[in-house]
């Protein structure tokens, strides 16, 4: 879907996004430092790369097999990066984060989320109540409803919840563009502060509805499955980075493919995991720099498609 300077200029408007960008192009947007978007609903602003937990930080109680991602979570602090994105689903993901978290001494520096994955109002409220104590955070800064599992019966807690300030944010979360038709009935109907979704290069089902439904409603966007679990790194295995890359500060494929996301103007955060911190590093570096504009985007799009 393309956009115009004025659609993109009103989306940037519903968002805060001018007051950080200052510039309807994003190519033009040079900083050496993390790049933060506003969570439309406070304004409060949040750096554009997080990490995502799953399989990643899902290792064992002992410090050995936790020293890899002890070193990820130190050095993405160190960069810049605060958003956390955690779930049960995740075996002993939200342990770990808030081991290492305290270890770390992170605990105040985090931007903390996860999600309930459950059926049943007392389940939920017990698996939240086990998540918060294992992340060793109160109040959890962002609670989800993950792919949507009972969510009619948790928005109800997690508004209860809100308002006595065991939790910062509400959103909801899915991975599949097959549920994109609910995501979107919840967000035109309920008052939350995030959504989660998936959205890459190759899949950009959410760019024709969900993305510009956001900006409208003021609601934050989270980015999943960034690089299609893995599938587009083994596209590109031996593909030369285009020459053009540098003209939005592109250094990798890694970044090539994340730059394309956070050039969307809806999107708040996208949150690639990773257990490595060469890895993580040339993630974070993703978020520094210039973004592809609307034309660039559209040229990454048709490279990919001619590569692939």
């Amino acid at each position: 879907m393309k956009y115009s300077r004025r659609q993109v200029a009103k989306i940037l408007l519903s968002t805060g996004a001018t007051a950080l960008l200052g510039n309807l192009s994003f190519a033009q947007t040079k900083k050496t430092t993390m790049h933060k978007r506003p969570i439309p609903t406070t304004g409060e602003l949040l750096p554009c790369v997080g990490l995502g937990t799953w399989q990643t930080f899902d290792v064992g109680p002992s410090p050995v097999s936790r020293k890899g991602v002890k070193e990820v979570l130190s050095t993405f602090a160190q960069m810049g990066g605060t958003l956390v994105d955690s779930s049960p689903m995740y075996g002993q993901s939200e342990e770990v984060v808030g081991d290492l978290a305290v270890d770390l001494g992170l605990q105040k520096k985090l931007f903390m989320a996860t999600k309930v994955w459950t059926q049943g109002e007392q389940a939920g409220i017990k698996q939240m109540q086990t998540s918060m104590r294992e992340m060793q955070v109160n109040p959890m800064d962002l609670m989800q409803i993950h792919n949507l599992v009972d969510w009619q019966v948790h928005l109800k807690t997690l508004r209860r919840w809100k308002e006595e300030k065991r939790i910062r944010y509400i959103g909801i979360t899915h991975y599949l563009t097959s549920a994109f038709d609910n995501l979107e009935q919840i967000i035109k109907s309920e008052p939350i502060d995030f959504v989660q979704l998936n959205y890459n290069i190759v899949t950009r089902e959410a760019a024709n509805r969900l993305l510009p439904l956001a900006a409208e409603k003021k609601v934050a966007v989270i980015v999943n499955r960034p690089f299609e679990t893995g599938s587009l790194f083994s596209a590109v295995r031996n593909k030369e980075l285009p020459g053009w890359a540098a003209d939005f500060d592109c250094k990798s494929w890694g970044q090539f493919f994340l730059k394309y996301i956070l050039g969307h103007p809806a999107v708040t955060c996208v949150i690639p995991a990773t257990a490595k911190v060469k890895h993580l590093t040339d993630n974070m570096g993703a978020g520094i720099g210039r973004f592809p504009d609307e034309a660039l985007r559209k040229k990454m799009e048709d490279y990919i498609q001619k590569i692939t």
